[in-house]
């Protein structure tokens, strides 16, 4: 869990040193948001990963293939409760989304084949 934390905070002072440098046109300004956010999903994929690799290392595809759906319909979630709530910058908020999503999806891979490897 401590990567996720260390990669959410180096994220959010990129976001923030974007911020006061004007670049707000590129930022929505829900990206706070976002991250916590992405740092929630974060935690309970480590979880669950950790509960995967815990009992049983043949438990471990279906407790991936869990996170994968748990991450999609809680982005999908998320994504409709502030359009449902007439969120300013529709397209600016899907674009910051997005990218935080791969960001996030690779970062958690990455982390997921270096366990991976070392468990081996």
């Amino acid at each position: 869990m401590l990567p996720s934390i260390g990669f959410t905070a180096l994220l959010a002072i990129v976001f923030f040193v974007a911020e006061q440098y004007g670049a707000t046109s590129w930022l929505h300004p829900y990206w706070k948001f976002m991250l916590i956010f992405f740092l929630s999903v974060s935690f309970l994929i480590h979880r669950l990963m950790d509960v995967g690799f815990q009992n049983n290392r043949e438990k471990f595809v279906p407790f991936y293939m869990a996170t994968l759906v748990a991450r999609l319909i809680l982005c999908l979630l998320f994504v409709g409760f502030f359009l449902g709530r007439g969120v300013s910058g529709v397209k600016l908020f899907i674009l910051n989304f997005l990218a935080l999503y791969i960001f996030y999806t690779a970062f958690e891979i990455y982390i997921l084949s270096r366990n991976l490897r070392r468990g081996l």
